[in-house]
């Protein structure tokens, strides 16, 4: 099997823009999240501090008001991965890409108008499909033979992130682009309100008297490459994507099963995949979302998997906000961050943990890590998980 070299990070989130910068701010428990009013609706949330028409800038992109901010997003995270590639290469590449998003925000635009008696502007709803935004965001990179688009909800950038890592193992490709990119909406906002699982204040994920998460936008990618891209391309290997596995419990529309059952399943497979042991794990960055049934679900399925040898773990949400389809590729950059940083990270917001083990982070702990697992949930119970290891 084709080993698969991570040689390339990007991230923008709440938080600001860079994997350094994130790791700093985590380290030094700085929270993204902030109360903001989207349009008549005041809540908390990790935005983005850029305006579409500065990522535009920052892409270096002409503006447009027809690109969706999940869009602007994604290639401002995209380019920075793809680093001085993202104008050359030779080598045939794949872009994987997870939302759930797209261009929802640009059409809710045409619905408002129309629902003041004007007529709204079509020309808002060419970036409505999914896969509209990444083909913008492919179209403004390098030449992609293959280009795919993945919406699993909440595990869509972490699913993409396995594809790629399939496509290179095998060798089909020798290097792919992966990650995902979503932007705060009404639509996503008023359906988690619905679900009764938004936090009205700073979440607190693991904690016994959490309320429910904070939404979040940003997107991040990795930059894949097997060998032989890195021998064209001159990249050095930052860390490795060892182990990678879906799976998935069917139990319910939106909720996981108590026990956890494809999120253990999950777990169980990635450590297999990487040919590790529960034992090698040092760190778990946890889906960890806020909301009283998904972290339940998921301790219960982390202290199945790893019984007495439970690693640390924690939660990067109450910092970033819950990112939706970004949130698995975000958490992958912090995950490699924290490998390079040799720094587990804690989670923010925790008053009275859920649980008395001192295996639950609640702030930054600096020790030597070699293999750190992520997880992400999405609903339907569909469960992912990837372990990232050292370069040795």
């Amino acid at each position: 099997m084709t080993a698969v070299n991570i040689t390339g990070l990007g991230v923008v989130s709440a938080l600001g823009k860079g994997a350094q910068h994130h790791s700093d701010q985590l380290r030094s428990g700085v929270v993204g999240i902030r109360q903001h009013q989207i349009d008549q609706i005041v809540l908390y949330a990790g935005r983005v501090s850029y305006s579409n028409r500065q990522l535009s800038a920052l892409c270096e992109v002409p503006f447009s008001q027809y690109i969706s901010r999940t869009a602007w997003l994604g290639l401002l995270a995209a380019k920075e991965a793809l680093g001085n590639l993202a104008s050359d290469s030779k080598i045939p590449a794949a872009f994987i890409n997870g939302s759930t998003v797209g261009g929802m925000d640009l059409s809710e635009q045409y619905f408002k108008a129309v629902s003041r008696g004007e007529l709204g502007d079509t020309g808002l709803f060419q970036m409505h499909d999914l896969g509209a935004n990444t083909d913008f965001i492919a179209s403004n990179l390098v030449h992609f033979d293959y280009v795919n688009t993945l919406s699993t909800a909440c595990s869509s950038a972490a699913n993409a992130i396995m594809q790629g890592a399939q496509l290179i193992s095998s060798g089909e490709y020798h290097r792919v682009l992966v990650g995902g990119t979503d932007a705060l909406c009404n639509f996503t906002i008023e359906g988690f309100k619905a679900l009764m699982v938004y936090d009205p204040e700073l979440c607190q994920p693991f904690d016994i008297n959490r309320r429910g998460l904070n939404l979040g936008e940003g997107a991040a990618y990795l930059l894949l490459e097997s060998d032989k891209g890195m021998k064209e391309s001159g990249n050095s290997c930052i860390a490795k994507l060892s182990g990678w596995a879906n799976r998935n419990d069917a139990f319910h529309n939106t909720g996981t099963s108590p026990e956890g059952i494809g999120a253990q399943k999950a777990m169980r497979a990635a450590i297999e995949i990487a040919r590790l042991s529960v034992a090698d794990i040092d760190y778990i960055n946890a889906h960890g979302t806020g909301t009283p049934t998904n972290d339940s679900s998921e301790l219960a399925a982390m202290e199945s998997v790893f019984g007495g040898q439970l690693p640390d773990f924690s939660s990067t949400k109450g910092a970033t906000g819950h990112t939706l389809a970004a949130s698995g590729a975000i958490e992958a950059v912090i995950s490699i961050s924290s490998i390079l940083e040799n720094c587990a990270f804690g989670t923010v917001g925790i008053s009275h943990p859920m649980t008395s083990s001192k295996a639950l982070l609640t702030r930054p702990k600096s020790k030597e890590i070699r293999h750190v697992m992520s997880n992400s949930f999405g609903f339907g119970g569909n469960s992912t998980s990837l372990i990232f290891s050292k370069n040795r």
